[in-house]
């Protein structure tokens, strides 16, 4: 369904997936050419990265975003969890994928302007962006809809704003899901030796898969027990407010200290 490896980590446009890819597939390629994108994405980097210390906002954070994001809708879509937003707009199905993936692209692009409320300025500046890129795929009527949902998914990823629809829920998870080796979305002080810092090196390995009684099983490989605070403040509480917490299962291992307190938590 995903990834050759069946851990739900990447993303692959050439296997079979639960949802209509064709559109998908041709809007990834488009994007993945934009000399404008590609700029925003390097430019991002810089506000969070040089001048405030925190960890890479910018082409990898994206490029893992992007990945967990339409893994995460692919297994939902195999659950049988029924997608609102495209639907409710009057869009097909096929747009649900390509609001998700424009999305992931364009999440943290306010960076540019600030760090703090991000994603209130990428709004205007993604808007800019869907303007020009929408066209080449959707009449008028349709490219109003789907930049209206773009946009809602992009400002409920990181902010008190609650996601509406499915779409934009599964942008907020994704965005937590970029949590490996010390690439937590907790900001931290450069140097510091806080629980933030030392939970955010204990993230090994993040993994998707079909959850059996729910549609996603994520499983996080800890080397720490001091892991769970991240899973839980940052994981955890992305997942509570993306209206998904039904339909995925979370499952923290300690893969290293057996005997420990925390070998596994489930949450």
């Amino acid at each position: 369904m995903n990834d050759s490896s069946g851990n739900g980590r990447y993303f692959d446009p050439d296997a079979d997936h639960a949802f209509p890819d064709e559109r998908l597939n041709e809007v990834l390629a488009f994007v993945d050419d934009d000399e404008e994108i590609s700029t925003y994405l390097e430019a991002q980097n810089v506000n969070p990265v040089l001048r405030k210390g925190y960890n890479d906002h910018g082409k990898k954070h994206i490029e893992i975003v992007r990945n967990r994001a339409l893994c995460l809708y692919d297994l939902l879509k195999a659950g049988g969890v029924e997608f609102n937003g495209a639907r409710q707009q009057g869009l097909a199905e096929a747009d649900e994928a390509v609001i998700i993936g424009l999305a992931a692209v364009l999440h943290d692009i306010g960076h540019v302007v600030h760090r703090d409320n991000h994603a209130y300025y990428s709004i205007p500046l993604a808007a800019d962006v869907l303007d020009r890129i929408l066209p080449e795929f959707y009449g008028v009527a349709d490219a109003v809809r789907v930049k209206g949902e773009v946009l809602h998914a992009i400002l409920c990823h990181h902010s008190a704003e609650e996601p509406l629809t499915y779409e934009a829920g599964v942008i907020r998870v994704a965005d937590g899901l970029d949590m490996e080796r010390g690439r937590s979305r907790v900001p931290y002080e450069k140097g510091g030796r806080g629980i933030n810092t030392v939970s955010s090196q204990a993230i090994e390995r993040v993994s998707l898969s079909a959850g059996g009684s729910v549609p996603v099983h994520i499983e996080i490989e800890m080397t720490d027990a001091a892991g769970v605070y991240q899973v839980d403040e940052l994981l955890k509480s992305k997942l509570d407010g993306s209206g998904l917490d039904e339909y995925v299962r979370i499952v923290a291992l300690n893969a290293r200290e057996e005997g420990s307190l925390v070998e596994r938590l489930e949450l």
